[in-house]
């Protein structure tokens, strides 16, 4: 419609055309105009419809586009973003949002100058398990919680050695690829940690980049977090398992809304974003019988959604960049506590 916001995608790799080109186009009030793809036709193919920009210069001639995302290789991010916010464009920048914080730091306070949305794609916050795992705590059974882990397992034997996110170049490894979503979401529920430990590795034969990691945070509640990712997972471990001390929450199983757009499935169709019956979450609760919990369907249109209602000033901003800086920094943090053995403390 003539009063949608209009925006363009850079980048038609996986994340551009699984997890934004898609998710914008069936996002209501957002129109995808523009795609920036330097070499090849397959967002023309895709997208017959959208005008299809062979340089990031192109697309910022067009003065309609009024929201940017960047979904490049991790390593291009920084460059890019202010690029595009010193050319007055709002951003949403893939996970990672940068490599470092000071890198963030420059990007926020370009926005703020600017008085430009900023903020990191960290569509993960609406998974339908975080979803309902949010439902579990908000609901007070498990009592105060001590303790949360977090899996996020996969399985590839062999290195990808021609690829950036494993050619030994920056920006690549698992800890930038998964740590900011697991990172997210702890500091989404638990706020700022005190304190992170880490042991960043590399597993498999001949991989010239981290391939593993456990990760500890430490909160002021009492609560401690333990993140894990690893490509050796044959059998991955449980995607969240939560103890309070009135009970413990265990779901298996990743939220099927990436394999689904893979297929080809589309936001609408019948199933997309739920999970079968046999992955939904099991409650357990002192004295009383185990009660298996349905996952809520998740949705990843609604982080853009809401990036929608922010340009329009009719919602706050759900990620803000403030939290993208924090897990940008906590990720320095678990490096430099991985390569010295130690626990490092973490402050603003």
């Amino acid at each position: 419609m003539a009063d949608d916001i209009r925006v363009g995608v850079i980048g038609f790799g996986l994340a551009g055309r699984i997890f934004h080109t898609a998710v914008v186009a069936a996002t209501p009030g957002l129109e995808l105009a523009v795609i920036v793809q330097r070499r090849g036709d397959e967002a023309a193919k895709a997208y017959p419809g959208v005008k299809i920009a062979r340089s990031i210069e192109e697309m910022l001639e067009d003065a309609s586009i009024k929201l940017v995302v960047v979904g490049t290789p991790s390593y291009s991010h920084f460059e890019i973003a202010e690029q595009c916010l010193r050319a007055g464009q709002n951003v949403v920048i893939d996970k990672p949002f940068t490599l470092t914080s000071d890198e963030a730091n420059r990007l926020i306070e370009l926005a703020w100058e600017g008085k430009l949305l900023l903020t990191a794609y960290q569509n993960r916050r609406w998974d339908g398990d975080f979803m309902t795992l949010k439902q579990v705590l908000a609901s007070g059974e498990l009592g105060r919680i001590v303790s949360y882990e977090s899996h996020f397992d996969r399985y590839r034997s062999e290195p990808k050695r021609d690829v950036w996110r494993e050619n030994g170049g920056p920006g690549g490894g698992i800890l930038f690829d998964l740590g900011p979503h697991l990172i997210d979401q702890a500091t989404t529920l638990f706020g700022d940690p005190e304190n992170v430990f880490a042991d960043v590795r590399t597993d498999r034969k001949g991989s010239v980049t981290d391939d593993a990691f456990d990760i500890e945070l430490k909160f002021s509640s009492g609560v401690t977090a333990l993140l894990r990712s690893t490509l050796t997972a044959c059998k991955a471990g449980p995607r969240f398992v939560v103890h309070g001390t009135l009970g413990s929450f265990v779901k298996w199983g990743l939220d099927p809304q990436e394999d689904q757009l893979k297929t080809g499935m589309r936001f609408g169709d019948a199933g997309f974003g739920e999970d079968p019956e046999n992955l939904w979450g099991e409650l357990y609760i002192a004295g009383k019988p185990v009660e298996r919990v349905k996952t809520a369907a998740g949705d990843y249109r609604l982080l853009y959604a809401n990036v929608r209602d922010a340009l329009l000033g009719a919602g706050k901003l759900e990620v803000k960049p403030e939290q993208a800086w924090r897990t940008t920094r906590l990720i320095e943090l678990c490096r430099e506590a991985s390569g010295h053995g130690r626990r490092m403390e973490y402050s603003h």
